[in-house]
């Protein structure tokens, strides 16, 4: 039986570009792929309508963050659900600590399951845990988590030189004109970057700091 079977073959379109980013990590990677197919949709982490598109719409889109990271730096993925983006960032980056923030026992089990079959256990760790009540990193990344209102008020008690990373689409923008007083009350700022590989857009990321 092929041992990618569950997750699909690495598209060979995507092939150049994923080899660039995670370099020899392409095979943990695809180790994920297979537990995202396979448990995280038994467990309802995702649904299957997701599979096909989990390495464009997920993989590559959750690691667009990768440059942006200091060397060494301790990040939170606030809201892991199952894993994205803080497990691909972790296996394109591994001088990064990451800690994985999750309140949902079942979506915990799950990214205890990942870390300990991919062999994360020494820069990875699973905080269980609302998002609105953690303090630890002062880098903090999402994805699909919530709106950018529902973001700010998640992390109210952001001070510099903490940042949030959020990984936005195409309403972006206007989620950021819909949160303007609320950013404003709170005394947090916005930026917008759409990092690039290769000609590639791999995500709009809204920056917000204090």
């Amino acid at each position: 039986m092929d041992p990618r079977q569950p997750g699909g073959p690495l598209p060979e379109t995507l092939r150049p570009l994923v080899e660039q980013i995670f370099g020899d990590q392409v095979s943990l990677v695809e180790d994920y792929v297979d537990l995202l197919a396979e448990e995280g949709t038994l467990w309802g982490l995702l649904g299957p309508r997701e599979v096909p598109r989990l390495w464009d719409r997920h993989i590559v889109n959750s690691v667009c963050l990768m440059p942006l990271l200091p060397s060494g730096a301790l990040v939170a993925d606030l809201g892991s659900g199952a894993g994205l983006p803080g497990i691909p960032l972790a296996l394109a980056r591994p001088d990064l600590q990451i800690e994985l923030v999750e309140p949902m026992a079942r979506r915990v089990e799950f990214l205890e399951l990942c870390v300990e079959r991919l062999g994360l256990g020494t820069r990875v760790r699973v905080v269980r845990q609302r998002a609105q009540d953690y303090r630890g990193a002062e880098i903090l990344v999402c994805r699909a988590l919530s709106a950018l209102s529902g973001l700010v008020e998640m992390v109210e008690h952001l001070v510099p030189p903490a940042k949030l990373y959020a990984i936005k689409g195409d309403r972006a923008c206007q989620e950021i004109a819909d949160a303007e007083d609320l950013l404003g009350m709170r005394g947090l700022v916005t930026r917008v970057l759409t990092p690039e590989l290769n000609g590639l857009r791999l995500g709009t990321i809204v920056i917000v700091s204090g």
